[in-house]
């Protein structure tokens, strides 16, 4: 079996089957020379084996005569198993009563031999573009992977809803339009909602949409994602962060297959695909309360997993090739490539971000190496550790605090010790001190220190008002510098915005004074 690869971009794939050697050795080659990747296999019993090891195809192009197992068999096994995969027959002995039942036993078109080059190709062409799969394909080499694509385009076929999980950044998007595109839907709409990146209050219409005055701002009707969706597919980014009560409604809605819009009385039926992805365990989730377990069994009716690139790791390689070719092409820039090292650095490193943070490393490696060849030193992979962490404000707080308290100590602690020796030398006639104490009974100066320490323990107790008496006056003083900008305050204290809103609001509960001018 012989394997044609053509470019750094992923050519679309296509399986020849053909008995006769010369015969399939030039169909491969025509088509390897128009770009396309082939593998080819010597029979239908053959090519059935590489379907089903996981070989990832965008066609198959088949003779009908060969030896036990024909074109046409090999044409229902593929319909019944693979029914995502167009079937181009060619055979020497054809009728028109052939070619009509082999078109409706599914085959995408049949060709008589001998036919010219450019009719196989402009054939190819019709059922798969010009060879070049979409930019957005996943791209699945590990066994895993391929696997998980294998299911999903069974997935495809049918109309149940979808539940995507896996890590933040692992690709359940680019999974869930993989699924559109194969389904019998892939001419209508795909809809993308993410739950988590829209507020509460305004996701249930962005969801149903409105009619006209529904709620303040309604100044005219809108249709809702589902209405947008109607006859394709809608995507459910993220649905573990939606509200509990949103979910009941949610639940209707796919129950019922029907919407109503905020302020409307008119139930609008929907045929719409769901899929739904979360970057959650959901079974935590419903266990905790805090997502409806009627809602997890809808919308699991046909589980995948996306697994971390940290395990998949033989998936690593070709992914950074193809965004480096994909992003190298952006900047028009050819013949980029990856390093040994930078290849042996890559497939060591567990990336916690997925394939979102390879898809920076990619584009930043471009900008830091101007040459052809990508190092480990480009990848740019420890640049974390080359500082030390920003303090948070909380220990800021603490130590200054601790510090002052025991500033004090010591001042007090010496001011009483220069107090004490004038009054000895004011009254040196007095009787003489017992050894190690002076005249007032106090041990000697030298130990006094130790006393501002006991000071400092016993207000111990008061340590808490003074951390945030001090909190206060650090924000207060920061925010002044800042000129009232919560924002710049945030950052320059190491905090985020929501953060220091929080402590300004539970300062002013706690009785802190602070300024309009300055909040």
């Amino acid at each position: 079996m012989s394997n044609h690869v053509t470019s750094l971009q992923q050519a679309a794939r296509i399986l020849v089957v053909e008995d006769d050697t010369d015969l399939r050795q030039a169909l491969v080659d025509t088509l390897a020379l128009e770009g396309f990747s082939v593998e080819d296999a010597a029979s239908a019993e053959l090519a059935l084996e590489v379907l089903a090891a996981g070989g990832q195809f965008e066609m198959i192009v088949s003779d009908v005569n060969m030896g036990a197992m024909s074109g046409h068999d090999l044409l229902q096994q593929v319909k019944q198993n693979y029914p995502q995969i167009p079937v181009l027959l060619i055979t020497a002995y054809a009728s028109i009563g052939d070619s009509v039942d082999a078109m409706r036993n599914g085959a995408a078109d049949y060709l008589v031999k001998p036919f010219e080059p450019k009719l196989l190709i402009e054939t190819v062409n019709k059922f798969i573009g010009r060879g070049i799969l979409r930019s957005d394909d996943p791209i699945a080499e590990a066994a895993s992977s391929r696997e998980l694509l294998h299911l999903a385009q069974r997935v495809a076929q049918s109309d149940s809803t979808v539940l995507l999980v896996g890590e933040s950044g692992t690709g359940k998007e680019v999974l869930a339009k993989y699924i559109h595109q194969r389904s019998p839907r892939a001419g209508q709409p795909f809809i993308a909602i993410n739950c988590a990146a829209i507020p509460e209050n305004m996701l249930e219409a962005m969801l149903f949409g409105h009619e006209k005055g529904a709620y303040t701002g309604a100044y005219h009707s809108a249709p809702g994602k589902f209405e947008q969706a109607n006859g394709g597919t809608i995507l459910l980014d993220e649905i573990s962060e939606m509200d509990m009560s949103l979910q009941a409604k949610l639940l209707r809605v796919l129950q019922e297959r029907e919407v109503e819009r905020l302020g409307g009385r008119k139930s609008i039926p929907l045929d719409v695909r769901v899929i739904a992805t979360s970057n959650r365990n959901m079974r935590e989730q419903v266990m905790a309360g805090k997502f409806r377990e009627d809602l997890y069994f809808r919308l699991s009716v046909l589980p995948l997993q996306w697994a971390p690139l940290r395990d998949r790791k033989d998936d690593i390689l070709p992914l950074a090739e193809s965004l480096l070719a994909r992003h190298a092409s952006k900047q028009h820039r050819a013949g980029v490539r990856l390093g040994r090292d930078a290849e042996q650095l890559m497939l060591n490193y567990p990336w916690p971000g997925n394939v979102r943070e390879l898809d920076n490393v990619m584009q930043r490696a471009l900008i830091l190496q101007t040459a052809h060849t990508i190092g480990a030193r480009d990848l740019g992979l420890d640049i974390g550790n080359q500082y030390s962490e920003k303090p948070s404000l909380m220990q800021a707080v603490a130590d200054i605090t601790q510090a002052s308290i025991f500033g004090q100590a010591q001042t007090a602690s010496r001011e009483y010790s220069d107090r004490n020796a004038g009054f000895q030398s004011d009254h040196s006639y007095s009787q003489p001190a017992a050894a190690g104490r002076d005249n007032l009974g106090y041990s000697d100066t030298s130990s006094f220190a130790l006393t501002g320490d006991d000071s400092a323990q016993a207000s111990a107790p008061h340590l808490d008002k003074d951390l945030k008496k001090r909190e206060f006056e650090i924000i207060l003083q920061t925010l002044r510098q800042e000129n009232g900008s919560k924002k710049n305050t945030a950052e320059r204290l190491g905090i985020s915005p929501r953060t220091l809103r929080y402590k300004l609001a539970r300062l002013r509960d706690e009785g802190y004074s602070l300024s309009p001018a300055t909040v």
